[in-house]
């Protein structure tokens, strides 16, 4: 088996056995924070995996739902588990996945290129609709301040996600690990079919 597998892999069989490794009683008890919160989307034009320019704003606020988090492309703790979500929403969505904008913002502009990001997303088995951003560290700080998301330091990142639905505009600010159902139940608390 390649080894740029074996990751992914790891982090999906960890999030199988989350339910089974919590005491008795805690499965009722949410690992996560949830709120509803408004943003102010910077105007800041980013680079895509295929270097492609895009319009931050205009992406976000798009007629589809919109998935955000902050990744880096050689992160082993938090991002895999993030991504494994991600790529599970995909898969769960099948058909209607290009339906539903996923973004993976890089808090290591320094180090995600391009070519870093098309290989994160190979691995991940990333379909059509999961976009990995950068650019300038400028930005992406204006990015996660505008979040309220700000990492000063990449080793110091957090679980956050954040889904827009486009019926009211609002986010949903998860903060935490989720499993893959409570990851997919509030997606559909925003419209995600």
């Amino acid at each position: 088996m390649p080894k740029n597998i074996l990751l992914p892999l790891f982090a999906f069989f960890l999030l199988g056995l989350m339910p089974a490794l919590e005491p008795a009683g805690a499965a009722d008890a949410k690992k996560y924070q949830r709120t509803i919160e408004a943003y102010a989307i910077p105007d800041v034009v980013l680079v895509n995996q295929n270097g492609t320019k895009v319009r931050l704003r205009e992406a976000l606020k798009s007629d589809k739902p919109v998935v955000v988090d902050f990744i880096f492309g050689t992160c082993t703790t938090i991002c895999p588990i993030l991504s494994v979500g991600y790529a599970n929403l995909q898969q769960k969505l099948g058909a209607n996945s290009p339906n539903v904008h996923l973004v993976s913002i890089s808090i290591d502009p320094e180090n995600d290129t391009p070519k870093v990001m098309r290989d994160y997303l190979k691995r991940y088995r990333a379909k059509p609709g999961w976009d990995f951003l950068t650019g300038s560290r400028a930005d992406i700080d204006k990015v996660m301040y505008a979040f309220n998301a700000y990492i000063p330091n990449k080793m110091s990142h957090y679980p956050l996600t954040l889904i827009r639905s486009p019926r009211d505009g609002k986010w949903i600010r998860i903060f935490g690990l989720l499993s893959s159902s409570e990851f997919m139940n509030e997606c559909q608390k925003a419209g995600i079919q």
